[in-house]
């Protein structure tokens, strides 16, 4: 017989497995950024854990049983995995007053379903290191504040505040109601980074590792600017991208 190869110990952080141990996860108040069910169980229990977490807002994955299987350290998960998120997340308005308590315009990051964990990790330590007043995520499509987002980002995940939204353009249209600029980055972007203007408020959209921004989250934005690229490469990674268009803030910001 094949033995199953175990998990990384970082990625195995945080998980919490079996029907007690969630529930009273759940009960108890525990951050938690997402939980995994078994396809097609019919479980009484499991029903009532997936009611309980969809009214505290936390997102509830369906998946088979073999991804169970694989990420369990426990070898008795009873169809249900917690993924504990390592802080609480913020809302949007705290963001926002986080800016006006500095006295500073509003810069902001807007990840669009960026899943890889080590770039959501590596953006939130650029984003506190510029001066950021905040990181949002959508709740469906993207990594969270998991172990190994707060390894990678090297302890900034203890200092800059993370929303969670259920719909990135929604959010977008609001933040431009509160009078925040909305820069979208593109490989066909109508102007180049150096010739937006980042000193006054602004969102930074930072599209996916694959896809780059979704068309609706694209069409909301008020501007798209696009990175220079003089090699045979088009594109950047995401973190990448991130650290270029904050640090072009920053030198504006202190121009």
């Amino acid at each position: 017989m094949k033995e199953r190869r175990p998990m990384p110990q970082a990625e195995a952080d945080g998980l919490i497995e079996g029907r007690n141990a969630v529930t009273e996860a759940l009960r108890a108040g525990t951050p938690i950024d997402k939980i995994f069910l078994a396809r097609g169980e019919t479980d009484a229990t499991l029903g009532h854990i997936a009611a309980a977490a969809r009214d505290k807002g936390v997102v509830v994955v369906e998946c088979d049983r073999r991804k169970l299987d694989f990420m369990s350290r426990t070898h008795s998960h009873q169809g249900v995995i917690a993924q504990a998120a390592v802080r609480e997340y913020a809302s949007v308005d705290d963001i926002l007053n986080a800016a006006r308590e500095k006295g500073e315009p509003p810069l902001i990051v807007v990840c669009d379903e960026l899943s890889d964990p080590h770039n959501l990790g590596a953006v939130l330590r650029t984003a506190e290191c510029a001066g950021a007043h905040g990181v949002i995520i959508p709740k469906r499509r993207s990594a969270g504040l998991t172990a190994v987002v707060a390894k990678t980002s090297a302890g900034a995940v203890s200092h800059i505040p993370v929303a969670r939204v259920p719909n990135l353009p929604a959010l977008l249209k609001e933040l431009k109601d509160e009078g925040v600029w909305v820069f979208g980055t593109a490989a066909d972007g109508d102007r180049l980074l150096y010739d937006a203007d980042l000193k006054g408020p602004a969102a930074i959209v930072i599209g996916s590792e694959g896809d780059g921004m979704g068309r609706l989250v694209s069409e909301t934005c008020d501007f798209l600017v696009r990175i220079p690229m003089k090699g045979k490469l088009n594109s950047l990674n995401a973190s990448a991208a991130a650290a270029i268009l904050l640090y072009e803030a920053v030198r504006q910001r202190m121009g």
